[in-house]
């Protein structure tokens, strides 16, 4: 299993405030898979998680939004963890839009957990899609254009979301399944 994602990077999009475990776990998984996962913020500088609202670890930042928007053909995949303060505060931020806007237009995998999904809702991306998030995002998904589902994890075209770290292991599992086919399918 440590080889299937070898010469694979994903993106992983975070600010402050993150819900540690959903950036943490997914890191783990791919990695376990042999993939490269990318922390890329708005700064270089050390971003701060969260295990709900409690402060957790800080995490190393390894490229900023503008450095990775220059070059998403680098990228196999994005995943975007939650947090509320997180969630927020990427959503304000047009690189980290334009990011996640290119990587859909390229059909590469999207994976988003809990409040994640409002940044693909300030992108304009959310028309037409099936997810699942945090409940209380449900009304500003529909509001969006999108279909919003109760299931541990979804899976819609090149999406896959969930609502919580509880459902971290399906998340995992189908996203890393995703970004499989995704790195089969493009040869690089």
């Amino acid at each position: 299993m440590a080889e299937e994602l070898k010469d694979v990077s994903v993106a992983i999009l975070a600010v402050d405030g993150f819900e540690q475990a959903e950036l943490l776990e997914p890191c783990k998984a791919i990695a376990a898979a042999g993939g490269r996962a990318v922390i890329v913020s708005n700064t270089l500088e050390p971003i701060q998680g969260f295990r709900h609202t409690d402060k957790g670890e800080t995490v190393k930042v390894d490229l900023t939004f503008t450095d990775a928007d220059a070059e998403p053909d680098n990228f196999d995949a994005v995943m975007l963890p939650g947090g509320v303060v997180n969630a927020d505060e990427i959503r304000r931020h047009p690189k980290a839009q334009d990011f996640v806007r290119r990587m859909d237009a390229a059909g590469k995998p999207v994976g988003v957990i809990c409040h994640g999904p409002w940044l693909l809702v300030s992108a304009g991306l959310t028309r037409g899609r099936t997810l699942t998030s945090w409940p209380s995002l449900q009304d500003d998904l529909r509001n969006a254009g999108a279909t919003w589902v109760d299931k541990e994890v979804v899976v819609d075209r090149n999406w896959v979301s969930s609502r919580k770290p509880d459902d971290l292991p399906a998340f995992n599992r189908e996203f890393l399944s995703l970004v499989r086919k995704g790195a089969h399918a493009h040869p690089a």
